[in-house]
């Protein structure tokens, strides 16, 4: 049987999408089922000082409307992340339902439940909340000034966080022949997923269940039965059908999900909840939101001596589930790239504004320090007078094993190779004569290269089971998630090639508490590192058992009994596997130790033509040169890729989320203002794969789910400045609109 992993498979499950047969949150109606609406603050900070709910209870249809005064015996929405810091972290008190004081625009204030989503909104629009209006701060950096208005008794700042080096990077800046210096911003992003948030809440035999369009429905569980509802975790179960996109903000526990349960047991009638777009603008978790200031040590040569970063982080009004954790962690991780910098130094301040809650985005951390390192290379390369491709070679790591400052372990990687075979497939070498054919249009070409380092694996460890069905089917249960990623065709292609059986054979199951009790889910890049490695050493266990149960049906002893191609055999007698298994369960379930990083890297160079009289930008090539390790499905993983191209490109030329500083409303609250890629801002991405495999897992492979997002926005940024170099143009930052690099090109004049 030829192999299926390395094998371009068509994703399994398109079949059920595009014939109309996938189900989501909103595609599912129960018996007796009602309907919930929030009530929301229109304000980014106020005091409540009454909450009216008469005239709203007598309203056709209202089961109840509910304050959080009926549910103040929960407990609250808990920060799961742990991150080491200063001085103790300060993670304030975030009820389901806003107590005395609201936060942000969109705070959840009331919760009301009708028979029907009509009778609920209408309901919704007749409860009287009296405010008093506070002071607002919707700027991270503003938020730690002394005059700030506080959000909290103990202040805006939540942490500071430090990692490295100092004295080492300190005494290498002051022996520098060359310090490059630059400030850059990660702007706050919308993430905008195409199925907004959804769920059900039920309550039946004495236990919770929440179905859910949700990404990590085991730490969610988990969440809820440990810190809100204080019970045992088998006394809830979470469960997600089909998700339209998640892309980290799905991860996470939000209020929608407490109340719903919460309104289920009170009502003893299961409740739903599908937010609006509007909603999803203003509560969904964000993104990014960061400040760096940065600094870069060089020798004489252009070699590397010391990075030097010091960043504010915005975290919103609440501390969400993983939100510290994109500011901190995550980007010391991937800090200073694939380069020798023998020194580097991170000082991270956190504060609270009143904004929408931050927590992981596509990358979550590695994005932002990708960032920065490339900018700040491009700068010094400019400032110093190197070339940034050469200066780039010069610096990448090139003997491996390698561990960076911050001590993440480099195992492997062909880093020089991916700037040799990027350049040539993108035909640097004719790029004047393209930048020529621009200029003679009175428009300006400019070329940008940059690369990437990601460190992938979210949360160590994982569950694999597997197990044998009556039908001579084979069920595959693996705590990983898919919300759009192809699971369901890439575990079965590995299971395929383990067993030696068909594709067919395999039902890949998911996303269920009670089907699988333990599971860390979606994030990271880590379903086939993590979820694959289960798979792999699940299935070792079901042919090792399967030999002794096989022994005895073949009259051999266990050593002689091999297995191959679906079957075990012992001289000339075989016995299928299937067979082995309708003897003596075979089923198995491993819960496996694995929490090794693996490093997805890369290099890719954006072509970018300007129009400098309207700063009209045309993204006219994009080239990707990418390391994966072994490939599970070389067209699946190009289309991971280039979709997380699509959302980095997004952030770099077109996404920025934006809040009035004076009264906190979102300027960018609808598709309107906020504009996320079309398919005709978009060229084709060329994307090459070149994997060299990974020690850290059993099958070889890399995380390649976030790469595109943490590649794209420097590499774009770098052929804008490239194009606008002529005209003096230095700096600018994401996201560079037609405005604001016309506002650079007037700003800068002409040389």
């Amino acid at each position: 049987m030829a192999p299926f992993i390395g094998q371009s498979t068509r994703r399994l499950e398109d079949h059920r999408f595009l014939t109309g047969r996938g189900l989501f949150v909103d595609d599912v109606n129960d018996s007796g089922q009602v309907w919930a609406h929030v009530v929301r603050s229109p304000h980014a900070h106020a005091l409540i000082d009454r909450i009216d709910t008469a005239s709203a209870r007598v309203a056709p249809s209202v089961l109840g409307i509910y304050t959080h005064d009926d549910i103040a015996d929960l407990g609250h929405l808990p920060c799961a992340t742990q991150v080491a810091t200063v001085a103790p972290m300060i993670v304030p008190p975030r009820p389901a339902l806003a107590n005395r004081r609201t936060r942000h625009v969109g705070d959840p204030v009331a919760f009301v439940v009708a028979e029907t989503k009509l009778a609920a909104r209408d309901a919704a629009e007749q409860v009287v909340v009296d405010y008093t209006p506070l002071p607002c701060i919707v700027d991270a950096s503003a938020a730690l000034q002394p005059d700030a208005p506080p959000l909290w008794d103990t202040g805006n700042l939540s942490f500071q966080f430090q990692r490295g080096d100092q004295a080492a990077v300190q005494a290498a800046f002051a022996g520098a022949a060359h310090v490059a210096e630059i400030t850059v911003v990660n702007n706050r992003l919308v993430i905008a997923p195409m199925e907004t948030r959804g769920a059900i809440g039920r309550w039946a035999d004495g236990c919770y269940d929440l179905f859910v369009s949700a990404a990590s429905v085991n730490a969610i569980r988990d969440q809820l039965a440990d810190a809100v509802f204080r019970c045992p975790r088998d006394q809830i179960r979470v469960s997600a059908p089909d998700v339209g996109g998640g892309f980290g903000i799905k991860n996470c526990l939000y209020p929608e999900w407490v109340l719903l349960l919460w309104s289920a047991r009170h009502l003893g009638r299961p409740v739903k909840w599908i937010e609006d777009r509007g909603e999803d603008f203003l509560t969904a978790a964000q993104g990014r939101d960061n400040v760096s200031c940065v600094r870069l040590a060089l020798d004489a040569d252009g070699t590397f001596l010391a990075l030097d970063v010091s960043t504010i982080a915005g975290l919103g009004a609440y501390m969400s589930g993983g939100g510290p954790g994109s500011s901190t962690n995550a980007p010391a991780a991937a800090m200073g790239g694939g380069y020798v910098i023998p020194a580097i130094f991170m000082d991270v301040h956190a504060a609270f504004t009143n904004t929408a809650p931050i927590d992981a985005y596509r990358g979550a951390g590695k994005p932002e320090a990708n960032y920065l390192i490339e900018r700040l290379i491009d700068h010094a390369a400019r400032q110093c007078g190197f070339d940034p491709i050469t200066l780039r070679r010069r610096n990448l790591i090139a003997s491996f094993p390698y561990r960076k400052a911050l001590g993440t372990l480099v195992d492997c990687g062909r880093f020089a190779g991916n700037i040799d075979d990027v350049v040539a497939l993108a035909d640097h070498a004719g790029f004047p004569a393209r930048r020529a054919a621009s200029e003679r249009q009175g428009r300006l070409r400019g070329l940008g290269v940059a690369c990437f380092l990601e460190t992938a694996r979210g949360a160590p460890n994982e569950g694999a089971e597997i197990r044998f069905l009556d039908n001579d089917k084979m069920a595959l249960l693996i705590g990983t998630q898919s919300n759009g990623q192809g699971h369901e065709t890439a575990y079965p292609q590995i299971a395929a090639d383990l067993f030696g059986l068909p594709l067919e054979t395999f039902h890949y199951i998911q996303a269920d508490t009670t089907e699988i009790p333990e599971g860390n889910g979606h994030g990271g890049a880590r379903s086939m590192h993590m979820g694959g490695a289960a798979l792999f050493t699940a299935a070792r266990q079901v042919i090792e058992k399967g030999k002794v149960v096989a022994a005895r049906l073949l009259q051999a002893a266990p050593d002689q009994v091999t297995f191959a191609d679906g079957a075990f055999t012992a001289g000339t007698r075989s016995v299928d596997l299937l067979t082995v298994a309708r003897d003596t369960s075979l089923d198995t379930y491993v819960w496996n130790l694995l929490d090794i990083i693996t490093i997805p890297n890369g290099c890719h160079v954006a072509e970018v033509e300007i129009d400098p009289e309207t700063g009209s930008l045309t993204l006219d090539r994009y080239t990707a040169v990418d390391d994966y390790g072994n490939l599970i499905n070389p067209l699946l993983t190009v289309g991971q890729v280039q979709g997380g191209l699509a959302q980095g490109i997004g952030q770099a030329l077109h996404e920025r989320t934006v809040y009035d500083p004076d009264s906190g409303q979102m300027l960018s609250g609808s598709f309107m203002d906020y504009q996320i890629p079309r398919a005709i801002d978009l060229p084709d991405l060329d994307v090459t794969l070149t994997g060299v495999p990974t020690a850290a897992n059993p099958l070889g492979v890399k995380g390649a789910g976030q790469a595109g997002a943490i590649a794209a926005p420097q590499t774009i940024i770098s052929a804008v400045l490239d194009a606008l170099a002529p005209l003096a143009v230095s700096h600018i930052d994401m996201p560079a609109t037609p405005e604001r690099i016309w506002r650079a090109i007037q700003s800068a004049g002409k040389p």
